[in-house]
């Protein structure tokens, strides 16, 4: 399975995981981060990118999977 498919997986609510990057259905992780949630008012993506609280090249790379897969996903800061 590749990263899309785990940041599609959310989006439809399936369990998925590639590597570091995974899901519960609800929750989406990179490594052991929340990066995204999805709840019945929306989905909403954490900015751990260089623009808000960044962790590592990889995590931004997995934020950047959720924003497209989300299409207008909220872009919120870290929790």
């Amino acid at each position: 399975m590749k990263n899309s498919d785990v940041a599609r997986s959310w989006v439809r609510g399936e369990r998925a995981a590639a590597g570091h990057f995974s899901t519960d259905g609800t929750d989406l992780f990179s490594y052991n981060l929340r990066i995204a949630t999805r709840n019945s008012y929306g989905m909403t993506v954490f900015d751990y990118t260089a623009s808000g609280s960044f962790i590592s090249v990889t995590t931004s790379k997995h934020v950047g999977l959720a924003l497209r897969a989300a299409g207008k996903a909220n872009l919120a800061p870290p929790t």
